[in-house]
């Protein structure tokens, strides 16, 4: 039974963003994800999008942590090696009831200290976005692009690197509290630690029945998103938003450009019943084209190549007329128990600056000793097409595996695919691999490259063909042959 002193329950960048911020101490720190990687869930399907804080009501800790994960992720971007665009965001209006609502909106930023926010003509929107229809809007220049499943990776990585231990696939079972520690039962064995840091997500409240009655529930709440092809990236160059619902307690339908060149259309909000139903619906499709036409005419239906959804963690239900806001708190039944509850958008945002003030809240407990040698710079994964071919020829000649194409959608070579499978975490499914190196993520959608991603987990690494995984140790990709 090992004995850790910070542990905790949740891969995605939350329980991430913690881990590589814990890591700058003297602190032996164990994170259990039941996922076959980290990203498995909530913390890879959703936009993306870097917030600015004007969406947030004043004084809350939703306005707080954006406002300073918005700041924070300028340096933490470049520590990580993370793509990041400050593409900034227009708001639009469409008619004038709904300009009332930019005046509100722009006074929440100014009260959130949000820079550089304007209210301005359609002339002046069609100047830098022609492609969009709108009477007026509010220009938000702080608001940016990330991808959050290789932020997340990279957070955890990183974390890694710097001594915390992940253990995927693992089930934290039930939880007991013993004197002054808790002891951790999990599908792979029992653990003591003096912290738990709950950042499981829609999962919290599992958590914390363990060991005490909770005062809250979860409602699950789906967005869906269509995916467009690359070649539609001239439709936009910023963050399309609609005015939010304040009905329904989302931003409503919006159009964002992406990192790697795709536009999303979405997300949708719909309340549901299972936390584990990640389905996309003919309706939704349906509702989010329509919109998106609404705003940008020239949309086509044939520019869509898939189509994903993500489960937001609500601990409000939909008839809640009040400030739904993040609850971050030391349980005062179970001290020791940091509870991270709601953690819904803006939570990428805010990610880096909930993962400072858990520190601090550890901080009040027991004396925190900094490292002197933590590395916080992180390059793990290079990618062959962003490369000059000057360099493209240096790594050829050193390794022949560089020159040669495995997914030609995305221009990914066998040497990308390999490192992406020697990841310090040992994820080994296909998504593990898309999320690292892109393989599988272009217009094919895996058709051409997951032959040859295959024999690869197979020469390189020994790995068993029935054993390969989709995304779980639930999702075989092969149960059998076909013929001897």
């Amino acid at each position: 039974m090992r004995k850790f002193q910070i542990a905790i329950i949740g891969g995605g960048v939350i329980g991430s963003a913690i881990a590589r911020e814990l890591s700058k101490y003297f602190l032996d720190i164990i994170v259990f994800e039941k996922g076959s990687d980290v990203a498995s869930s909530t913390s890879k399907a959703n936009s993306g999008v870097i917030h600015s804080g004007i969406n947030s009501p004043p004084k809350s800790l939703k306005a707080r942590f954006c406002v300073e994960g918005n700041r924070i992720f300028h340096q933490l971007a470049k520590e990580l090696s993370v793509p990041i665009k400050w593409t900034g965001k227009y708001v639009i209006a469409k008619n004038e009831e709904e300009e009332k609502e930019l005046v509100k909106l722009k006074d929440i930023g100014i009260k959130n200290k949000v820079m550089g926010l304007r209210l301005i003509e359609t002339d002046e929107v069609n100047f830098n976005e022609p492609n969009i229809k709108c009477k007026s809007a509010l220009w938000v220049p702080s608001a940016g692009i990330t991808l959050p499943y290789q932020l997340t990776i990279a957070l955890a990585e990183n974390s890694v690197m710097n001594g915390v231990k992940f253990l995927l696939e693992t089930i934290v079972i039930d939880i007991k509290k013993n004197n002054n520690y808790f002891e951790i039962k999990t599908n792979k064995g029992i653990f003591k630690s003096d912290f738990i840091i709950n950042a499981a997500g829609l999962n919290c409240i599992d958590i914390v029945k363990m060991l005490e009655e909770p005062d809250f529930r979860v409602y699950p709440c789906r967005g869906e998103y269509l995916v467009l092809d690359k070649k539609y990236a001239f439709l936009i160059k910023s963050l399309i938003y609609q005015i939010p619902q304040e009905k329904f307690g989302f931003l409503g339908v919006h159009i964002t450009p992406t990192v790697d060149g795709n536009i999303l259309l979405g997300p949708t909000s719909e309340y549901i019943a299972e936390i584990n139903d990640t389905r996309t619906t003919k309706q939704k499709i349906n509702i989010l084209l329509k919109e998106a036409k609404e705003i940008i005419p020239i949309i086509k239906d044939k520019a869509v190549i898939n189509a994903y959804s993500g489960i937001r963690c609500k601990i409000y239900p939909p008839e809640y007329d009040g400030i739904s806001d993040f609850r971050i708190e030391n349980s005062r039944v179970n001290p020791g128990l940091i509870n991270l509850l709601g953690i819904e958008s803006p939570g990428l945002t805010a990610a880096p600056a909930i993962a400072k003030e858990v520190v601090k809240i550890i901080s009040k407990n027991i004396v925190l000793s900094k490292k002197t040698k933590f590395v916080s710079k992180y390059d793990k994964y290079i990618k062959f097409s962003d490369m000059t071919n000057e360099r493209k020829s240096k790594m050829i000649n050193k390794n022949a595996s560089w020159g040669r194409i495995i997914c030609r959608c995305e221009n990914v070579t066998e040497a990308e695919v390999i490192n992406a499978l020697s990841n310090p975490l040992g994820a080994k499914t296909l998504s593990s691999i898309k999320y690292r190196c892109r393989a599988g993520m272009g217009r094919c959608q895996g058709g051409f490259c997951t032959q040859h991603i295959v024999r690869i987990m197979g020469e390189e690494f020994n790995l068993d063909i029935t054993k390969i995984n989709l995304k779980s140790n639930k999702s075989n990709l092969f149960i059998g042959k076909t013929r001897v």
